[in-house]
């Protein structure tokens, strides 16, 4: 009966933990993982050298930088993967507790680094964006706290869920910082759509998130010009937009090869936010839409592993971490293709910067701990068994 409820039996407790975690993790995902990597080192190279030299360093003073967090996320992402989702839970709450502190510290101890949001600590050798490592935490909370409300006598997770929500939403809004803003919202009501959320729940967000755009874009003027240039039929040749937009017109189908591109010497975020723009004047669509296809594969193969799985808090965090993979790259690439509004958000794994390094890291070892192969996985193994 054990076997019919949880699946096969439990592997001996005496297979060596590699062993055991080699043979249960997705090893086409971590492949496609290191591969981002890879195209990160890549376009660091490429893209960071202006950077330096405005800076009087070393032109592969980033580039070397970017790889000793490579190497340091890498290990953060294997480390996480081979623990159990009990554990990952408990982290995720720990972590999520200190985020959150470190994201009502901000208005008082951050810095905006001259760029008109304060969304960073200045640590010296490192600058820390909270948001970064609360997005993933939140969304094992947010799973934790909506399949703890399932249990008989449990707590209110939904409602819990939902307050601290808000008060995220709230105080990234105040950064301002509308781009993760939205995707914190949007995070925690796909969590708790696959939940089974109410309709009429999902309407009033939708309505109440098309409600604050509004105000936002009559009450800010950082918002509204945002909005204003997206909406624009011709872009102004002072705009970021501008730089990304001709770039993406002079790399064509296959770019104009490595090094020779002009967006980097003009473009200040070309290394960060808008590095995909490197990726397309210097290596072309065809580089861009591999890169795209990645972050696909990663996504969709997370959740078709995700469909086998019968435990609720479990398959809600895998969705919830999974999404966020693929929303902050969509989001991120929509607005390099001008099809978002610019919003000031990374690329996973390929742009610059240690705080998204290590939090990809982080997410993505989350990710792999909770899509590894389980005994309870799949029922077919019992009758196999019993044959």
């Amino acid at each position: 009966m054990t076997e019919m409820v949880y699946g096969a039996l439990a592997p001996s407790d005496s297979e060596p933990t590699m062993s055991k975690w080699w043979r249960t993790v997705d090893h086409w995902t971590m492949v496609a993982v290191f591969i981002l990597v890879g195209i990160g080192l890549l376009l660091a190279l490429a893209a960071s050298g202006p950077l330096a030299l405005d800076n009087h360093l070393d032109p592969l003073y980033y580039f070397r930088r970017q790889g000793a967090f490579a190497v340091l996320a890498m290990v953060v992402m294997i480390v996480l993967s081979m623990q159990s989702p009990k554990t990952i839970r408990r982290l995720a709450v720990i972590g999520f507790l200190g985020a959150v502190v470190a994201l009502a510290l901000l208005p008082a101890y951050g810095d905006d680094f001259g760029k008109g949001a304060v969304r960073w600590f200045s640590l010296g050798f490192l600058t820390v964006q909270p948001v970064e490592f609360l997005k993933p935490v939140f969304a094992v909370f947010t799973a934790w706290m909506i399949a703890a409300s399932t249990d008989l006598g449990g707590p209110p997770g939904k409602t819990i869920s939902l307050a601290f929500m808000l008060a995220i939403v709230v105080q990234l809004a105040l950064q301002p910082d509308y781009g993760q803003a939205a995707l914190v919202l949007a995070c925690w009501g796909l969590i708790y759509f696959v939940a089974g959320a109410p309709k009429w729940l999902i309407l009033t967000l939708l309505g109440g998130v098309a409600s604050a755009g509004m105000f936002a874009y009559r009450n800010s003027d950082h918002v509204a010009g945002r909005i204003n240039d997206y909406l624009a039929g011709d872009l102004d040749p002072l705009t970021q937009m501008w730089f990304v937009n001709q770039a993406i017109q002079e790399g064509g189908l296959t770019g104009v090869g490595a090094g020779q591109g002009h967006i980097k010497w003009s473009l200040p975020d070309a290394h960060s936010d808008f590095v995909i723009a490197v990726a397309a004047e210097e290596f072309g669509l065809f580089f861009v839409l591999f890169v795209i296809g990645v972050f696909m594969f990663i996504t969709i193969r997370s959740l078709l592993r995700l469909r086998r799985e019968r435990d609720g808090f479990t398959r809600l965090a895998g969705v919830g971490l999974a999404s966020l993979m693929g929303m902050q790259a969509f989001i991120n690439l929509g607005v390099a293709a001008r099809l978002l509004p610019a919003k000031g958000m990374t690329l996973p794994f390929v742009s610059y910067g240690g705080s998204s390094l290590l939090a990809a890291g982080a997410m993505m070892g989350m990710l792999l701990a909770l899509t590894r192969q389980r005994p309870q996985g799949d029922m077919g193994d019992v009758f196999v068994r019993e044959d």
